[in-house]
């Protein structure tokens, strides 16, 4: 199977056929989006996809992706993520908050990204959210979304920094949360 290569977050935007806020962070809602052809894709930017329907099969890498409804599926840039098939019937619904490591340079951010361990191979299994965290993680993107439509200022990327490694910091409390709660329940 061939692997498509999608360089920018302006193609992705485009391919999808949304406007793109910003050529290097974009946030995107599944209810405007065109479906993505079932194939393999390799970003060469970080993919966070809020998925409130499990509308299809998905691979990370050569593993099969566990995901539900009210999951996080996290991809980091040059990874592999094929989408196998839709489900007849089922819309995808949620968001997709997509980001160019070149937006992290010169922050602080740029050199922790490798401490969020869910953007690995290792890990192929979304984050399930309840439902309190899920209405957390849409807030956040929602905020995202709004800074990157203000009149950008020299205050902006400062602000959607903040607002991404918040984002980022609560998927890895939620992260621990799931895998605390799963030992307790194989106890």
């Amino acid at each position: 199977m061939d692997i498509r290569q999608i360089k920018s977050v302006g193609e992705y935007s485009k391919i999808r056929g949304a406007e793109t806020l910003h050529p290097l962070i974009n946030v995107l809602d599944y209810d405007n989006l065109k479906f993505l052809e079932p194939a393999s894709y390799n970003f060469s930017f970080y993919c966070i996809f809020l998925k409130e329907t499990k509308c299809g099969d998905l691979r990370y890498g050569k593993e099969t992706y566990d995901y539900q409804e009210e999951s996080l599926v996290f991809v980091a840039p040059g990874q592999i993520l094929t989408v196998e098939k839709y489900s007849p019937g089922i819309k995808p619904k949620g968001k997709v908050l997509i980001f160019h490591p070149d937006f992290l340079r010169g922050t602080a951010l740029n050199h922790i990204m490798t401490d969020y361990r869910f953007f690995s191979y290792s890990v192929n299994e979304a984050l399930h959210l309840s439902i309190k965290e899920k209405d957390m993680v849409v807030n956040m993107f929602n905020t995202i979304e709004n800074e990157l439509q203000q009149n950008l200022d020299k205050h902006s990327k400062t602000l959607v920094i903040s607002h991404l490694q918040l984002l980022l910091n609560y998927s890895t409390r939620f992260y621990d949360r799931q895998f605390i709660t799963r030992e307790h329940i194989n106890k």
